[in-house]
Parts: C-alpha cells; structure tokens; sequence
C-alpha cells in the first residue's frame, strides 16, 4: 500500500498514514468546511489497510482544535479498525490533549467508550 500524506492548513489537519510502519497520525487543525471530503483520502486508506493490517497499528491523534464533525468523523475512522483481528490487543490509539483543556480530553473519553479500540490519553 502506498503511504498517505495531506499537508494540513489552517482549517484542515496533516494526515499521514504509513501502511509499513502501521502508523496513523491526524494532528494540527480540523474545521474544514467539508469535513467527509476532507478524511475521505483517510477512509478509504483505511478500508483498505484493515484487510491486510499489520502486527500492531498505532493511530496518534494529536489535534489543538477540532469541530463536532470532524470527532464524528475520527471516530467512524476509529471504529473501521475494530474489523481488525483482536483489535484491543493489535491496535492503540493514542489521544494527545492539552493538559489544561478539559474539552478535548472529555471528548477523547468519550469517543474511546464508543469504540473497542484501546486509547492512551496524553497530556501535553
């Protein structure tokens, strides 16, 4: 599979997705305009990945803002890769929140508790 790479701007998050190393990572700004056009490239990156994943999958979403769409969207993205086999043991996400922003964590919490997938919730 090839990589994924889309420069961020200030509306809309860097996403890089790396099939050999088994990385995902969204971080910077999401309120684009379009959000389903935005994370499409995403979405379909990850329905493929997820029919020949690797070992171990670590998604890394690092974000300082994001609208109510675009969470809805990172958890549909999120939740494609419980079709993984034993997902809780094969994959992580790991949320990076600012340690004084109370918002973004509780979404992060919330967002893991609609999904199987394992979070690690890192403040910075």
């Amino acid at each position: 599979m090839k990589p994924l790479s889309i420069q961020g701007t200030n509306k809309t998050p860097e996403i890089t997705a790396e099939h050999e190393k088994g990385q995902i990572e969204i971080k910077g700004r999401s309120h684009p305009e379009n959000t389903a056009q935005c994370y499409w490239p995403l979405m379909d990156w990850a329905d493929k990945y997820i029919k020949i994943p690797q070992e171990k999958t670590t998604i890394d979403i690092n974000l300082e803002y994001f609208n109510t769409s675009s969470s809805k969207v990172i958890l549909n993205i999120i939740k494609k890769f419980e079709a993984i086999p034993d997902a809780k043991e094969r994959v992580t996400v790991n949320w990076y929140y600012e340690a004084n922003d109370e918002d973004d964590l509780e979404t992060g919490e919330y967002i893991s508790q609609m999904t199987a997938i394992p979070f690690n919730f890192i403040g910075i």
